[in-house]
């Protein structure tokens, strides 16, 4: 299927302006999602694998936003690899989430592109590469690399016009659906919801935008050609499973002799 160009524009839940009460009414909406359809549960077995030939328990997320699929997720990765732990970090945190045992949530700011050295472990990102402009996205590889870490990264956006149609026509009603599941009930999300319908549209708005920034994986290719020191390698492609499509990269170190 023919891809659109990829544009860098702008998505507010990117903005340090944007005001607490809309940046937390559009990652609720988000995690409710997540939490209801578990698109990447799936993914648990390859992340295990990645625990066990790196020889750690612990997975760092990078861009976890309100929480990211970890509530469902952790759990099922606990089923296949016991003991492992997730460490959720972000550039603008969100604080006091219910968190599944093994989870916690980093407070205090994070930059992807330069992780702490305390961070030690396989890294993620879920939905998250898309917000990098192709620099920032290779140093924020290249650090991977660097640290000798392996990394994998998931998105179930698309840059199709089909995708952006289905969007266009779907995600109002989405987040008019799915923020009456959403506890506890918020009066201003109830407002800024239905009487005037703000985060509807903000949804919208970074959702496009996320779909048109979205790295194919011949991009992908590009963004980690010469990403290759001490034998480190990457494979990305598309995964179809339950009627959704999962971009995905993943880079490993090289094997010790």
């Amino acid at each position: 299927m023919p891809l659109l160009p990829r544009l860098q524009l702008f998505e507010f839940l990117d903005q340090s302006w944007l005001p607490e009460l809309l940046r937390r009414g559009e990652v609720d909406y988000l995690r409710v999602v997540l939490d209801r359809v578990r698109p990447y549960d799936g993914v648990a077995k390859l992340l295990a694998e990645l625990l066990r030939t790196s020889g750690t328990n612990r997975v760092v997320d990078l861009c976890s936003g309100a929480g990211g699929p970890w509530r469902t997720l952790l759990p099922v990765l606990q089923s296949v690899h016991s003991g492992a732990e997730v460490v959720l970090t972000d550039l603008h945190p969100t604080p006091g989430l219910e968190l599944p045992p093994g989870a916690q949530y980093r407070d205090t700011p994070v930059d992807a592109t330069r992780l702490p050295e305390e961070l030690t472990g396989v890294r993620t990102l879920f939905e998250g590469l898309h917000h990098f402009p192709p620099e920032k996205a290779r140093a924020l590889l290249a650090d991977a690399v660097d640290k000798g870490v392996p990394f994998a990264a998931f998105e179930l956006t698309q840059r199709s016009l089909p995708y952006l149609l289905i969007q266009l026509l779907l995600v109002v009603p989405l987040v008019w659906g799915f923020t009456l599941l959403i506890r506890p009930v918020r009066w201003w999300r109830l407002v800024l919801t239905y009487l005037v319908p703000i985060i509807p549209l903000l949804v919208l708005w970074d959702g496009v935008v996320s779909s048109l920034r979205t790295y194919a994986p011949a991009d992908l290719e590009k963004l980690t050609a010469g990403l290759d020191a001490n034998g480190y390698h990457w494979n990305s492609g598309v995964h179809r499973a339950q009627g959704m499509v999962i971009t995905y990269l993943i880079g490993q170190p090289g094997r010790s002799e």
